[in-house]
């Protein structure tokens, strides 16, 4: 009884180590932070300076070279004075889903859609978002170029630099 209960525990043991070596190597689904900054434009421009952001995204390989994509941030513009109008600072929390495909093994394009609740006084409420990029993953680093235009009462788009680290 002793010897089976062994063997058992030796034959979990190698499946365990030998389906986590495989999954090292395909590794499927990564998860990591990014921090990015925006560039309004258009009127937005008028309205709003260079903004920041910080947030959470994760992927998962759904075929070769094509994988699914999401994130959460919060991303914040401060809002400009302009003959005696102040502004109101924008802060939103974007959540994006989409799909990247490599186009070669580093270099990727990205297209995402999804949804931006804007939060304080800005523009109270939620809208819809789209946002195409290019970008290069490099091991677990991944740096993206991106145009983002957020949709509720008009447009708000900008250009983005995005910059963050899959585990």
């Amino acid at each position: 009884m002793k010897r089976n209960i062994l063997a058992f525990i030796a034959v979990m043991l190698t499946v365990c180590i030998g389906a986590q070596q495989s999954q090292a190597q395909l590794k499927r689904f990564s998860i990591g932070p990014y921090v990015e900054a925006g560039f309004p434009t258009g009127d937005f421009t008028n309205t709003h300076k260079p903004g920041f952001g910080v947030g959470l995204g994760a992927d998962v390989k759904l075929v070769a070279g094509l994988t699914a994509v999401g994130s959460v941030g919060f991303m914040y513009f401060k809002g400009k004075s302009d003959n005696n109008i102040k502004y109101a600072s924008v802060k939103a929390i974007p959540v994006r889903l989409g799909l990247r495909y490599n186009l070669i093994s580093i270099l990727y394009v990205k297209a995402e859609g999804g949804t931006v609740n804007f939060t304080g006084d800005y523009n109270n409420g939620m809208g819809g978002l789209f946002a195409p990029g290019i970008g290069i993953r490099l091991l677990g680093l991944d740096v993206e170029g991106k145009y983002e235009a957020w949709f509720k009462d008009g447009t708000h788009g900008f250009f983005g630099l995005k910059a963050g680290y899959n585990f």
